[in-house]
């Protein structure tokens, strides 16, 4: 339904575009991300017919979208723009209701019940029904969001292209909105849209299209786009990306670099506490090593995005006398260790290991008497190496490793978190 191919557009002398191609097929969500400024702005107006490319075509329904006159090509795409300032005081209903101005016969005058049920329609999905007769200048960002929604939804076109839809919304109405828009596609609408959450581009759209320095990086499914590397590339940040346990899409979240100085640390614990722990110290510029884990454990998708050398053995094994050697060398080297939530086996590795560090951080999410597995004598053992800490929460444990290496021992608690 949209085929954009070989796009370029300059504005002002400035190069925005270049070499864009992309597609969208009827009953299909794209979604256009990158940072400010990357153009995705400017491509949506180039497909809506807004701007015409320097270079390049823009075809919508098999048709050149600059070469229809403009009442032709609104009634191919309708656009909820960025921008939903009004220069006058229309009502919500007449604002929705202007969504049908290329449907509509400019010598006819009157009666306008043909256009109406679109109308009606189009305020109650987007639930402004309530709103119809308030002048537009009294709503809020979010209502007016919602407005302008509404009106591309009386439109009635095939394609819709949307230019950060959610920005002034509410999670509970930028999940609805974008909900709305997922069925507009599922009823076989095709729609590009600039979305600037990541999580929710990957939650709602099939595929993504990634823009940088207005370019295409990355195009395809969210899980080929969003990517640790591709974030680094385009936003400048580290980020971790794993999947949503509910909606098993890819989840992202980025870390800010807070290292002063590097130092290395080792982490013995996985499950989330061995992760966060990891991809925070990581991504703040640190040089991390970790293990032993089990194959298979949670923490390794993390350790693998940052390259972190991970000592890992079969699942129900305990670690051979090489792998312990490697950890212990790895301790030996460290200026922290890190005690993630760590379980006691009867073998006693992990507090053998522990045992080697000169200064310890134990952090703890599970009481201890969950994750004993070996009985009261290595209670005692664990207690001891950790005796003389304080409790905080993890963001002041990263802080600890940063600032203190020094400090002996610290308990470290993610109650509260």
């Amino acid at each position: 339904m949209i085929d954009v191919e070989n796009v370029s557009v300059s504005l002002a002398g400035v190069d925005v575009l270049e070499d864009v191609s992309l597609a969208v097929d009827t009953g299909e969500f794209v979604g256009l991300v990158g940072p400010n400024g990357a153009g995705k702005t400017t491509l949506l107006r180039t497909v809506n017919g807004a701007i015409t490319p320097d270079q390049g075509v823009v075809r919508v329904d098999g048709e050149s979208i600059a070469a229809l006159s403009s009442r032709a090509g609104s009634r191919r795409v309708a656009t909820v723009p960025q921008d939903t300032s009004v220069r006058f005081a229309f009502s919500v209903e007449d604002i929705v209701a202007m969504g049908r101005t290329p449907h509509r016969d400019r010598f006819r005058n009157g009666d306008a019940s043909p256009d109406q049920h679109y109308v009606e329609r189009a305020l109650e999905r987007t639930a402004t029904t309530d709103l119809r007769d308030r002048r537009v200048s009294t709503l809020s960002g979010g209502e007016r969001q919602r407005v302008f929604v509404a009106r591309a939804l009386a439109q009635d076109a095939p394609a819709l292209v949307l230019d950060e839809p959610t920005a002034s919304l509410d999670v509970n109405h930028a999940t609805r909105t974008l909900s709305l828009v997922r069925d507009l596609v599922d009823d076989g609408r095709a729609v590009l849209g600039a979305i600037h959450d990541l999580e929710a581009a990957a939650r709602f759209c099939d595929r993504l299209v990634l823009l940088t320095d207005g370019g295409v990086l990355a195009a395809g499914s969210p899980d080929e786009v969003l990517t640790a590397e591709t974030l680094a590339a385009t936003f400048d940040i580290q980020g971790v990306v794993s999947t949503n346990p509910v909606t098993g899409t890819p989840s992202v979240t980025t870390l800010p670099a807070t290292a002063e100085e590097s130092r290395r640390i080792h982490v013995l614990g996985g499950g989330s506490v061995g992760a966060q722990i990891i991809a925070r110290l990581c991504a703040a510029g640190h040089d991390v090593s970790a293990g032993p884990y089990a194959d298979g454990d949670a923490v390794l998708s993390v350790t693998a995005q940052f390259d972190v050398p991970t000592a890992t053995v079969p699942p129900l094994t305990d670690p051979s006398e090489q792998v312990l050697d490697v950890t212990r060398d790895r301790i030996e080297a460290a200026d922290a260790t890190v005690l993630a939530d760590i379980s006691i086996t009867p073998s006693g590795h992990r507090l053998d290991l522990a045992t080697e560090a000169d200064r310890l951080v134990a952090v703890e999410e599970q009481p201890l008497s969950t994750r004993n597995y070996a009985g009261e004598q290595e209670r005692e053992r664990y207690e001891k190496l950790v005796r003389n800490g304080y409790q905080t929460d993890v963001r002041s444990a990263i802080s600890l490793l940063e600032t203190r290496p020094s400090d002996p021992v610290k308990r470290v608690s993610r109650h509260g978190i």
